[in-house]
């Protein structure tokens, strides 16, 4: 009995130490605790319609502020008013309920940017679509910023090579351009962009396509060329698909802008396409309408234009002091009938600095890319084209220009003389030599050699069955130019004869199993003495102005 009682005081005395020091530490906690008072605004839903919501309460919100639904989706405040806010929501919507509770965020739609995302599909929220995984970046930049300023930008030197002879030659695009692309649907918007993209493997460009309300196989299959190709290493695609949320639409352009800026303010070169901003702007008009706005011209609200003048004002060529990079858009739209007159594609074309028009009727006649020179221009790009380019293209539009007239009055039957037939013939070598297939971008070097044996008229005794076969032998010859004047194609300050002449006579190698046989040797000699020609003209003008300075005392 005493062992019992002995060992149960001990027991009891063990327990007292227990909760003694227990309630030790708790005072102490109490004495040293700061209470902390969480405050957060709610509202109500009052109402959900086609991806939107009405919310009251949060009284302090800001305009574009970010709202949390349940469900972790999110919307962003658009229409803020003292009775009711109007917010157009990012995700699946169809659970929300009048009633529900939300929650202000206190800070605006930002996305994740950085080298984590080159070779991945993701949405504007950036969350991935592809199997690579989820993506983990340290930075996140707000969808909405403000274009650089005027003094921080520079003029637009460097040019942005498409693999295009038409528009290389002709509409040249340099970085930190803005060209619209434009034209009716099926006609090859998205090619021309997606040859762009493929161009510049190599080049150390880093491209951004963002394909707003598109199909999921037309979508699959832009990613699938890109992967075939080997230019989703360099490239992030931003999706959004048809199905989805206007919302989501209209912010998927503003996301992938600033996934290409972060690029860009590391002094890198940047491509984007925006492919196409007809749907984005379609999906703002269905904001807009559904939000009671008022509407304007074809039922757009009058804040249309400069919804895409913001956005498109983020390209530019940034000075040395900022890094030195670009960012060039492609900002694609369609037509519809061939109306390029409408309210968007005038609006666009008065914001870009020039336009890549795609004509049906080319399109119909197997003229691919289906260019139309005619209303196609770009306003800065020629400044940064290759002297090169400018020696052996520069009246080759006007030229095509003037086939395509004459073309016109030969369908009527008009009489023609032999200046004006050999001028017809010319302009259809010309068109020959600008066809070009899909997904196959031409080298510079390549469109050079190809360029100047037109401009020589060295196709123009080759029959038209012939012509693509030529190309392509004379293509293959270009891999037999020097270094050192493929160096010069991009680095001197103007192609020299003596570089012309051997371009010249090595295309005229090239071409001889194509020539007739009896216009072989002519064609040479002819071809020769008018480089000769050329040379001599030029030597004996110099020859005179270092005699006449001797002179000089």
């Amino acid at each position: 009995m005493n062992n019992i009682s002995q060992n149960s005081a001990i027991e009891t005395a063990r327990l007292e130490s227990i909760f003694d020091s227990a309630f030790a530490d708790m005072h102490q906690a109490r004495e040293t605790f700061i209470p902390q008072l969480i405050m957060y605004e709610v509202g109500i839903i009052t109402n959900v319609a086609t991806g939107i919501a009405k919310v009251s309460g949060l009284p302090g919100v800001g305009f574009e502020e970010l709202i949390m639904f349940p469900g972790n989706v999110l919307g962003i405040a658009f229409n803020v008013d003292a009775e009711e806010i109007g917010v157009v929501l990012l995700g699946d919507y169809s659970h929300l309920e009048a009633g529900d509770e939300v929650r202000r965020s206190g800070r605006v739609m930002d996305v994740a940017v950085g080298e984590e995302l080159l070779g991945r599909v993701v949405d504007p929220l950036g969350r991935p679509l592809d199997e690579g995984g989820s993506i983990e970046t340290s930075v996140r930049l707000p969808i909405e910023r403000p274009a650089v300023a005027i003094m921080d930008r520079a003029p637009v030197t460097v040019p942005l090579q498409t693999g295009l002879v038409v528009i290389d030659a002709m509409i040249p695009v340099g970085r930190g351009q803005r060209e619209l692309i434009l034209g009716d649907r099926q006609t090859g918007k998205t090619a021309i962009a997606i040859d762009t993209i493929l161009n510049q493997r190599d080049k150390n460009v880093i491209c951004v396509y963002c394909a707003i309300g598109q199909r999921a196989s037309t979508v699959a299959k832009t990613v699938d060329i890109l992967r075939q190709q080997g230019a989703l290493s360099y490239t992030v695609v931003v999706v959004t698909e048809g199905n989805e949320p206007p919302g989501l639409q209209y912010i998927a352009p503003y996301a992938a802008t600033s996934i290409a800026e972060y690029f860009m303010e590391q002094g890198r070169d940047v491509l984007i396409v925006y492919d196409d901003l007809t749907k984005h702007a379609r999906a703002y008009r269905e904001l807009s309408l559904l939000l009671r706005r008022p509407p304007g011209r074809e039922a757009f609200p009058g804040d249309i234009f400069y919804i895409h003048s913001r956005l498109l004002e983020r390209a530019t060529h940034l000075c040395k002091e900022r890094g030195g990079g670009s960012l060039t858009a492609l900002p694609i739209i369609e037509t519809e009938a061939q109306n390029i007159s409408a309210y968007i594609p005038t609006n666009l074309i008065s914001i870009t600095d020039g336009q890549i028009y795609l004509s049906p009727s080319l399109f119909e006649l197997g003229i691919l890319p289906a260019v139309d020179v005619g209303k196609s221009v770009s306003r800065v790009g020629g400044k940064a084209q290759h002297a090169a380019f400018r020696a052996v293209a520069g009246d080759l539009k006007l030229a095509y220009a003037q086939f395509e007239e004459l073309e016109t009055f030969a369908r009527f039957g008009a009489r023609m003389d032999e200046d004006t037939q050999k001028s017809i013939e010319h302009g259809r070598r010309i068109r020959a030599c600008l066809k070009q297939s899909e997904s196959s971008p031409i080298p510079e070097p390549e469109q050079i050699i190809l360029l100047l044996a037109l401009t020589s008229n060295l196709f123009d005794n080759i029959p038209l069955t012939q012509m693509n076969q030529a190309q392509k032998t004379l293509r293959k010859a270009a891999v037999n130019l020097p270094p050192a004047l493929c160096e010069r194609f991009a680095s001197a300050k103007t192609l020299s004869d003596e570089d012309r002449l051997s371009i010249v006579e090595l295309a005229t190698k090239a071409l001889y199993d194509f020539l007739p046989e009896t216009e072989t040797e002519p064609q040479q000699q002819k071809a020769k003495a008018s480089h000769d020609k050329k040379v001599a003209t030029k030597v004996t003008a110099a020859q005179a102005k270092n005699v006449s300075e001797s002179k000089q005392p």
